[in-house]
């Protein structure tokens, strides 16, 4: 399978593709391709938020931005796992993996479609807070939009087990939304920056402290002429 086509299978295709996935149809070739094609999505729009500083930020963050995702990944994979084990779920740790990867696929192809609307605005605006909630917000929506599909693959790999199993199931998706989210933004908080403030140097990393959450809040509360953000 051509590591770019599985696009285009996820998003036609989907119900067949996530049958494939519960049969364990090539299994190892459709991870492979959504890990490869996830690597490239990532590393472009890393790039464009990056682009916003300097070059430097560009190349940091078209790096750090796969690592981040694909680290949450293998962070919250076995919870996902192991709660479906104990509802009933008959799915092997690969299949567990693969709807993952769909989810990062989905947010990444996402992105990348966003691109061009993010170049605009980093053209047409100078201001660094509302282009950083711009992102948040775009991320925030891509990342809904993976999880759906997770949503959807697990239904159909998923074991029925019953009614109360489904009802565990569906609970642990849930709940494992809110984890995957708090692990995904507390690392990119700890692997930042991504786009740079404008009036600081390059920095590859930059030194612990707050936390993602009340840096949003400050964010907006400088957009709304609040306060300001150190």
């Amino acid at each position: 399978m051509n590591d770019l086509a599985i696009i285009e299978t996820i998003l036609r295709n989907r119900t067949i593709f996530f049958q494939e996935i519960r049969d364990g149809i090539r299994l190892n070739e459709k991870m492979r391709a959504m890990f490869v094609s996830s690597l490239i999505f990532f590393a472009l729009y890393g790039a464009v938020m990056g682009s916003s500083h300097s070059l430097w930020q560009a190349l940091s963050s078209s790096l750090k931005l796969p690592m981040m995702f694909l680290a949450t990944l293998f962070i919250c994979a076995p919870t996902l796992y192991f709660f479906n084990v104990l509802f009933g779920s008959n799915q092997s740790i690969s299949q567990n993996v693969a709807l993952i990867l769909t989810a990062i696929t989905v947010t990444a192809v996402l992105l990348l479609s966003f691109a061009p609307i993010t170049l605009f605005f980093l053209l047409t605006t100078s201001q660094y807070q509302f282009f950083k909630l711009l992102n948040v917000g775009i991320f925030s929506v891509s990342g809904i939009m993976g999880v759906i599909f997770l949503a959807q693959g697990m239904r159909i790999v998923s074991a029925s087990g019953g009614r109360q199993g489904a009802a565990g199931r569906r609970m642990v998706l849930r709940l494992w939304m809110f984890l995957y989210a708090f692990v995904g933004s507390q690392l990119a908080w700890t692997i930042r920056p991504f786009f740079g403030a404008p009036d600081l140097d390059f920095e590859l990393f930059r030194q612990l402290g707050g936390n993602f959450y009340t840096n949003i809040f400050a964010s907006l509360g400088e957009i709304l002429g609040f306060l300001t953000v150190q």
